[in-house]
């Protein structure tokens, strides 16, 4: 929420002050209310104290897709766009989006065109967004643009969600083997420490092994801690270069088991991104500019760059994409009958479809091989843990038998 400082009058007199509000009409309205002639309002500016802060985009995306939606449908039914976007703004259960609308709403009242009104909100309206709204503006189908834009992000949103829960499951099963093993190593280990001790002897190899291990976790826990916030950030580093981070996304998708899942959802996102663009009108370079934005995956994005530059040069866009190993000839065959029968947009669409659906068979398929294996890791690691103890014992139950 915005802060504005005024100056104006009441009924006492001169009157001074800050005001809330998400618009400077907002902020007009609420100083009416309280009976003050505005003389001068202006906003003032954001400091780390007022700003909302967050990270990526604020608005979910599911939120997002219904608001898409329900706006088409607004458009279709005949209600102007002012009065679509002032509705959708008391409806939408997201708060930063609703703050976004109000703002949107007071510049089209303004006069000013949609796609010039998102543009100040960035961080939730992409760039794919603006240009299929103002082609939509340009073509006198801003309802139809929207509806394209609602099934291109339900779709993104359905495969991102499958690779989520493929993800998932390791995830959670890897966090609670390291848990239960953490565990047993400061807790249940260090217990049995007094009794080898008393037997004497030198113990099993696996046993050593097991109090070694947990000496280390006892005694420099922090940093594995330490080492994991490295970790962490240096992620985070290399994912904010460019240069660092295509070697990230080639070591990804080169992966056994999930790289060839990623590349599938990555290509699909970049057909469905490529075809909804071309449905709505607009221009292939600047559709090709906006891809390589969103792709979210260097190496397809230099790709992408390079098919960009060669339409530039008056030649095919599939030359780049015939050349590399991370584009099958599925693409490039369906992408070359596209260009030269004038149905790009369909042919896309075609191929999004077909790794759309790949994926969803992917996940489930690496979800069922995935399931056995964890459990078996997380049986092994514990299963070490219990045998390490179990051997010494057994030693020490047998020498006890022999001496009575």
């Amino acid at each position: 929420m915005a802060r504005f400082k005024y100056a104006g009058r009441d009924r006492k007199g001169t009157k001074q002050g800050i005001v809330n509000a998400v618009s400077k009409r907002e902020a007009l309205l609420k100083l009416k209310e309280d009976g003050i002639r505005v003389v001068d309002i202006s906003e003032m500016p954001e400091t780390l104290l007022t700003r909302d802060i967050s990270i990526g985009n604020p608005v979910k995306l599911e939120h997002f897709v219904i608001y898409i939606r329900q706006f088409a449908t607004l458009l279709k039914a005949g209600v102007t766009v002012v009065d679509a976007t002032a509705i959708l703004a008391n409806q939408t259960d997201s708060k930063h989006l609703r703050k976004a609308l109000i703002a949107i709403e007071s510049e089209l009242r303004e006069g000013n065109p949609l796609s010039q009104a998102v543009t100040k909100h960035k961080k939730i309206f992409t760039p794919m967004f603006v240009n299929m709204v103002r082609a939509g503006e340009v073509g006198g189908n801003l309802d139809g643009a929207l509806e394209r834009l609602a099934d291109h992000f339900e779709k993104q949103h359905h495969t991102k969600q499958k690779i989520v829960s493929a993800l998932t499951y390791p995830a959670v099963i890897g966090v609670l083997a390291i848990g239960v093993v953490i565990f047993l190593l400061t807790s249940i280990v260090p217990t049995f420490v007094t009794m080898f001790d008393d037997l004497g002897g030198e113990l099993p190899a696996i046993t050593q092994f097991v109090l070694a291990a947990s000496d280390f976790v006892q005694g420099w826990w922090w940093l594995l801690i330490l080492l994991a916030l490295i970790m962490v950030t240096g992620i985070v580093l290399i994912r904010r270069n460019k240069e660092t981070k295509y070697f990230l996304d080639y070591a990804l998708l080169r992966m056994p088991l999930f790289g060839k899942l990623l590349q599938k959802a990555v290509l699909a996102r970049m057909t469905r991104t490529l075809s909804s663009l071309f449905s709505s009108s607009v221009p292939i370079l600047q559709a090709m500019s906006i891809v390589e934005n969103v792709v979210e995956n260097e190496v397809i994005s230099r790709v992408v760059r390079k098919s960009r530059d060669s339409l530039e040069k008056g030649q095919s866009m599939t030359i780049p994409m015939q050349n590399h190993w991370a584009f099958p000839p599925l693409v490039t065959q369906m992408v070359s009958i596209g260009e030269q029968t004038g149905s790009l947009d369909a042919m896309l669409g075609k191929v999004a479809e077909f790794y759309e659906k790949e994926v969803d068979i992917g996940t489930d398929k690496l979800k069922s091989l995935i399931e056995p294996l964890m459990i078996v890791v997380l049986a092994a690691l514990v299963g070490t843990i219990v045998l390490s103890i179990m051997v010494p014992m057994f030693e020490m139950f047998n020498q006890f038998d022999k001496k009575y």
